[in-house]
This record gives C-alpha cells, sequence and structure tokens, in this order.
C-alpha cells in the first residue's frame, strides 16, 4: 500500500503486519497495535510519525490509544474510529478462501482498477500472496473495531487524509476524528477513493510533509 510513499520518503518503514505473509495473523486491531509496539521497541524507534491505512489506521488509533510515548504524531488514510464491513463483503470473502484467482478477480482487481497499471501489477501479486484469508481475518478485526467513544483521549498530533470518492470509509470518518480528538487535521483529496496513497501520491505527500514539518517546529 505504502509503495510510493517509500520511494518519497527515503527514511520510512513500511511494515509488514503478522501473516502477510509471513507469521501468525493477529485477531483483533489491539493485537496488531501491540505486536506494532514490540517491533517498534525492537527497532529502538522514538518519536515516530506512525501512518496506517484502513486496517492500518485503526492500528495507529488504538496505538496512540496505548502507547503514545512512542509518538510524535499520527496518521490516519481511509480509515476511522469505527470500521464496520459490509456482511455481503464478508460474505464474498468467505465464499473465495479456496479460490485464490476468484478473489482476485472478482474483489481484489476492480478495488484497484483506478490505479495506475505500473502499480498495480507490483501489488497485485503481493496480494495474492497474502490470499483471501487473511483479508477475511483483516475484515474480521475491522468489523468489531470501535473506539468512537475512547478517541477523545487521544493527545498526540493527528492528521486524517481521505479520498472525497471513499464509499469504503467516507470523508465523514475522518470528520468525526477532528471533531472529537484534541489535534486533528483533515485533508481530503479530490479525485481519490479508498486508495489515495496510490492514485494521488503527489497530494498525499504534499499532506504528509506539510503535517510533518509543523509538528517538528
Amino acid at each position: 500500500m505504502w509503495q510510493l510513499q517509500t520511494q518519497y520518503f527515503k527514511d520510512a518503514d513500511a511494515v509488514d503486519l503478522p501473516g502477510h505473509p509471513q507469521g501468525k495473523l493477529c485477531i483483533s486491531v489491539e493485537e496488531y497495535a501491540d505486536w506494532l509496539h514490540d517491533y517498534v521497541r525492537e527497532k529502538r524507534y522514538k518519536d515516530i510519525v506512525l501512518a496506517g491505512h484502513s486496517l492500518g489506521g485503526g492500528i495507529v488509533l488504538a496505538y496512540a490509544l496505548k502507547y503514545p510515548q512512542d509518538l510524535k504524531g499520527i496518521i490516519i488514510v481511509g480509515s476511522g474510529a469505527r470500521l464496520r464491513v459490509l456482511p455481503l463483503l464478508l460474505e464474498a470473502t468467505r465464499g473465495k478462501l479456496n479460490d485464490t484467482q476468484g478473489w482476485l478477480d472478482e474483489l481484489v482487481v476492480p478495488l484497484y482498477a483506478t490505479v495506475d497499471e505500473n502499480i498495480r501489477w507490483i501489488i497485485l501479486p503481493k496480494l495474492t500472496a497474502v490470499g483471501p484469508a487473511a483479508q477475511l481475518n483483516d475484515f474480521l478485526c475491522c468489523d468489531k473495531f470501535d473506539i468512537m467513544d475512547q478517541v477523545s483521549l487521544i493527545k498526540v498530533p493527528a492528521l486524517a487524509i481521505v479520498g472525497d470518492n471513499d464509499t469504503m470509509t467516507p470523508v465523514k470518518y475522518s470528520q468525526y476524528l477532528v471533531k472529537n480528538m484534541t489535534d486533528c487535521k483533515m485533508t481530503v483529496i479530490e479525485g481519490a477513493t479508498h486508495l489515495a496513497c496510490l492514485e494521488k501520491p503527489d497530494d498525499v505527500h504534499r499532506a504528509i510533509e506539510v503535517f510533518v514539518k509543523a509538528i517538528g517546529s
């Protein structure tokens, strides 16, 4: 997901979550946040700006609630404090657990149709390696994630980035964060869907740079 950002921000670390594809999947957003905290400690990172997309955005919020001492700021992309998944999407993914090609053709490739072809053909093999079982697990993690009554406790500076055409985690999700968090700003990426980082990378890069410079000063 962060292919273009790691090329642009040379000191960035795009972290593969456990089970994607190596290791054991976590069974909740909070468990992923605990795993990430161990990763951060192992790397001895300090004063980090932690960014996450979709499920990753939930992980970032959960991390900020539990481990704010590690953070300089957080960036939440196409995500929110509650991440319910359409029952039809859950059922469709369950139906493709033993049909990876069908899962790709019917559920994954259409989602990435708005992404530049050169980037798409880098990402699709990685998604194939992760597979439908991991995606279903992560959908279920998202579906039970709900910290709407806790986000006001997050005090670290935050930036919410969302595509104006995002139907999976619409603009109102980011607006909720802005309204209910202590220090959260929002950037809406025009012409982007749920995959703003890949569709409109220059706009996303600018938003991140402005945010990082502001909290750095």
